[in-house]
């Protein structure tokens, strides 16, 4: 079997508060194969876009990571201990190096002030050994590959002198120069309106295609993932509740969380039927349930088991599980 490019296990992650340790992950596993699009989807708040900060160690420094988290990054050179990179040196391995991210925002990740060349070549000659010279050029190449046209006038310009989908573009060409392993794209086409969304996967499936790269898809929008991706899972309240193959999932959810997630998604033959939203609204962190963290909200919660008792990850076919006591077969379902 293959090593898989990036290994999670046992993802704990707290914040220090003046209330105390808050858990924003807990037990958090996953593999990224090399070339593989991994999605992982859930609400607002469930701990998706810490996940994939502790990739690459952006998260604040109030950050605790559990003693026996495990992040590796299988690199031709040997593996990578992500979580004990301390040095700003050590740590361009995962930051621009072999790992790049696109933030949802593209006015957060540029400074206005810098022209989006000059970033793109201050991230190269960071990173690689070109010179000044052949990271523009670079920069430029970049640029015009996804779809960025005129893009020798674009490199002097500002971010806020191009519009959404273009700033999204220039984003996607800077996280790519560096020709990294690992994307992390989080909700890279939430702020973009529909054409553009479209234009935005189909550029990161080629590229994909194109430069044998891993993605880690992040998103609220089953529809986005169900186009892009070719493994899922599913975050609730910091905790993966069910993985698998992207049809397997979306086509036979076996969990709770899943389902509702499915039945809320508007469908174009039923257009007079209501909505049906999961009932509720994701618990604060300060406040987490005990057992089951979904049991507030499942429908189908049985009795006390599922507010006292932690569920166990069980294999649903091959390549498939959830965590759930719906799935013992000693329970009547």
């Amino acid at each position: 079997m293959n090593t898989p490019l990036l290994e999670v296990d046992n993802l704990n992650i707290r914040f220090k508060t003046d209330e105390g340790l808050v858990t924003a992950v807990q037990c958090a596993s996953f593999t990224i194969g090399a070339s593989e699009v991994m999605g992982l989807v859930g609400e607002s708040g469930s701990g998706k876009s810490v996940t994939a900060k502790a990739l690459m160690q952006l998260n604040a420094n109030n950050t605790v990571y559990g003693e026996s988290s495990r992040i590796t990054l299988n690199l031709s050179a040997g593996p990578v201990d992500v979580l004990s990179l301390k040095r700003p040196r050590e740590l361009r391995v995962v930051r621009g190096g072999a790992i790049s991210m696109i933030f949802q925002e593209p006015m957060a990740s540029f400074a206005p002030a810098i022209t989006i060349g000059a970033q793109m070549v201050e991230q190269l000659l960071i990173h690689t050994s070109l010179n000044r010279k052949q990271a523009k050029e670079l920069a430029i190449e970049m640029l015009a590959k996804v779809g960025i046209s005129d893009a020798a006038k674009r490199f002097d310009q500002y971010a806020f002198e191009l519009s959404g989908g273009m700033r999204q573009r220039a984003m996607i060409a800077m996280a790519l120069s560096t020709n990294p392993q690992l994307l992390v794209a989080d909700e890279p086409t939430t702020a973009l309106d529909v054409t553009i969304q479209a234009q935005v996967l189909d550029l990161m499936q080629d590229l994909v295609a194109e430069l044998s790269m891993a993605i880690l898809f992040i998103t609220h929008d089953l529809g986005v993932i169900a186009q892009t991706a070719h493994r899922l899972s599913v975050m609730y309240l910091g905790e993966i509740v069910e993985t698998g193959e992207v049809r397997q999932v979306l086509r036979q959810p076996a969990h709770p969380y899943t389902r509702g997630l499915l039945d809320a998604l508007p469908k174009l033959d039923e257009l007079d039927k209501p909505l049906r939203p999961v009932p509720g609204d994701i618990p604060s962190p300060l406040e987490r349930p005990g057992g089951c963290v979904f049991h507030t909200r499942c429908r189908r919660a049985i009795g006390n088991r599922c507010s006292q008792e932690t569920p166990t990850t069980q294999v649903v076919e091959n390549g498939h599980s959830a965590a759930c006591h719906l799935l013992d077969e000693t329970v009547n379902t």
